[in-house]
């Protein structure tokens, strides 16, 4: 991918920790330029951030409006549901038939998608594929029964209004009671923010794709090669890395240098908080509703039970961090004995986090860790390892808009990532996923589909076997059909898959059920399968939940028929 030379690495000089913390107090309106505010916000209240508010029952209006937010002391305009960031959290019981009466207050077309709702296409909210989108002035109402129970979220699918604040949790509770028992429930929305408009982000990427990232390798980094392994093999090393064009620090895209992490719509000065009293049973909702960040999560001091993942309840694995990528949601249940506990979620390529608090009353704090060192890409990350699988690169990888492709991937699902490897800490991996209750279908695959999720880095390409969306044709599922899907990633991003309308079965390297998952994150020269019954008719779509990498082409419709 892109070159990395010393020569070619100035860098800003950040005020790197003004950029990580935001402001104490996010959502007010403070001196906001005309030029940034349109005249009917004069009649308009600032966004409300923090703790979204809950509606519970089976009627909702939601109203998509244009509202100020201010997080970092620069004020810009967000796209907000009902006037928060996050939006409302809605509450639903399975069984339950909900009417949404979505109203779109903007003078563009919007919205809202159901993230791992199973639900008739037509509501599922993808403009282009399930409906053609909600246009300025009008209200589109979904209705469809609730046949599931869990953690989930919803947010827009259109252009980038995700970015900019369109996302919400959904908490559905289950019909015959809940099996998981907690005193106290909190949901934990992590997102990311930027006072920069999307799409001048994604234009920057597109000209010079490691724009936001200030970990390149130094001339500092050089010599301290040199100075540990010798002069030829530092050469060496930055021979390699040039030869193949990969830079080792490529982990995230968009950085802190634009970034600030969100922990439930507020700051790390901001410091949301979430109550309990000693010696209670808290369930901690985490949704990962950032747009292009992995997050890193743990609570010094507390161990955390993973019991609920992606909306299935999971054998009880208790850990100390977890990585939770875009589109994945993870329930924790945790004991808190202290006054005062730092939530605290980093990114992964190490240049902020989200912070906030669980204290036995407001205003407490704990300490906040240093964010680890950044790590980098080491070559299993760039060249797989030695599986014995046959690999099939489509005669659409070889061209112009791929630049890797790997020919013995990795199958473990062991590794919990870069910058997470032996860092002394349990730390959760896919392999210790297991469903309760095993898959829903016991029938084995009855045909295979081997995708490969593909790009060019320096040319900020992103497609699905070496085609972007446009260029593609739909998927096509027989229904009621079981197929086995193996993603086979060629690039050294990972990629969180979402695949809307059916659940992805993700199956160990020798075949056997692990867990039930709506978003799969495929590590960088990863091979992985998992099985889909394709029970349900319509259009969907399927593409990574990286806004960027999908807006970029990473996305495909899969037609069940």
């Amino acid at each position: 991918m892109k070159h990395s030379t010393p020569e070619s690495l100035a860098l800003p000089n950040l005020p790197r920790r003004q950029f990580v913390q935001g402001l104490a107090a996010g959502g007010a309106l403070l001196g906001l330029s005309t030029w940034l505010k349109p005249a009917w916000a004069e009649q308009s209240n600032a966004t409300t951030t923090g703790a979204a508010p809950i509606l519970s029952g089976t009627e909702f209006d939601l109203t998509i409006t244009e509202m100020p937010v201010n997080f970092t002391g620069s004020p810009r305009m967000a796209t907000t549901i009902n006037g928060s960031i996050p939006a409302p959290t809605l509450r639903w019981r399975e069984g339950e038939t909900v009417t949404i009466r979505v109203t779109n207050r903007m003078s563009v077309s919007t919205s809202i998608h159901w993230h791992g709702i199973l639900l008739p296409y037509q509501m599922d909210g993808v403009p282009g594929i399930s409906f053609p989108g909600i246009a300025p002035g009008e209200t589109f109402t979904y209705r469809f029964k609730v046949e599931q129970y869990g953690t989930y979220w919803y947010h827009s699918h259109s252009g980038f209004q995700e970015q900019t604040g369109m996302y919400g949790a959904i908490i559905i509770d289950p019909a015959a009671g809940d099996s998981i028992h907690a005193d106290r429930d909190h949901v934990v929305v992590l997102s990311d923010w930027t006072d920069e408009d999307p799409m001048a982000v994604f234009k920057k990427l597109k000209k010079q794709s490691d724009y936001y990232n200030f970990n390149e390798p130094t001339v500092v980094d050089f010599f301290r090669d040199v100075s540990s392994d010798g002069f030829a093999s530092a050469m060496k090393k930055r021979h390699m890395w040039n030869k193949m064009r990969m830079s080792p620090t490529d982990l995230a895209d968009v950085s802190a240098y634009t970034y600030t992490y969100l922990m439930n719509g507020m700051t790390p000065a901001g410091n949301w908080t979430g109550l309990f009293k000693p010696g209670e049973r808290v369930r901690l909702r985490f949704i990962s509703a950032g747009t292009q960040s992995y997050f890193d999560v743990r609570i010094p001091g507390l161990k955390m039970t993973v019991v609920h993942v992606d909306g299935q309840d999971v054998e009880p694995i208790t850990v100390d961090e977890f990585r939770c990528g875009p589109g994945e949601t993870y329930d924790v249940i945790v004991t808190p004995e202290d006054e005062a506990y730092t939530i605290f979620s980093q990114s992964t390529e190490r240049t902020g986090y989200a912070r906030g608090t669980l204290a036995t009353k407001a205003g407490l704090s704990a300490a906040v860790p240093e964010v680890d060192e950044p790590q980098w890409l080491g070559m299993a990350d760039m060249s797989g390892g030695m599986a014995a699988v046959a690999v099939r690169h489509a005669k659409t990888e070889y061209g112009p808009s791929v630049d890797m492709r790997v020919d013995k991937p990795r199958t473990n699902l062991d590794d919990p990532g870069i910058g997470l490897r032996n860092n002394g800490r349990r730390v959760l991996t896919y392999a210790d996923l297991h469903t309760i209750g095993g898959p829903l279908d016991p029938r084995g695959a009855e045909r295979e589909i081997e995708l490969h999720l593909t790009g060019n880095m320096e040319r900020y390409a992103w497609s699905i076997d070496g085609l972007s969306f446009g260029q593609s044709t739909p998927i096509h599922f027989r229904h009621n059909e079981r197929l086995r899907v193996i993603l086979h990633n060629d690039t050294m991003m990972a990629h969180p898959m979402h695949l809307h309308g059916m659940w992805s079965e993700l199956e160990s390297p020798n075949g056997e059920f692990m867990a039930r998952r709506h978003t799969i994150s495929v590590q960088p020269a990863q091979r992985i399968s998992f099985l889909v019954t394709a029970d349900a008719l319509g259009r969907w779509a399927w593409h990574c939940h990286l806004l960027y990498h999908m807006y970029a082409g990473m996305f495909r419709e899969v037609v069940v028929k």
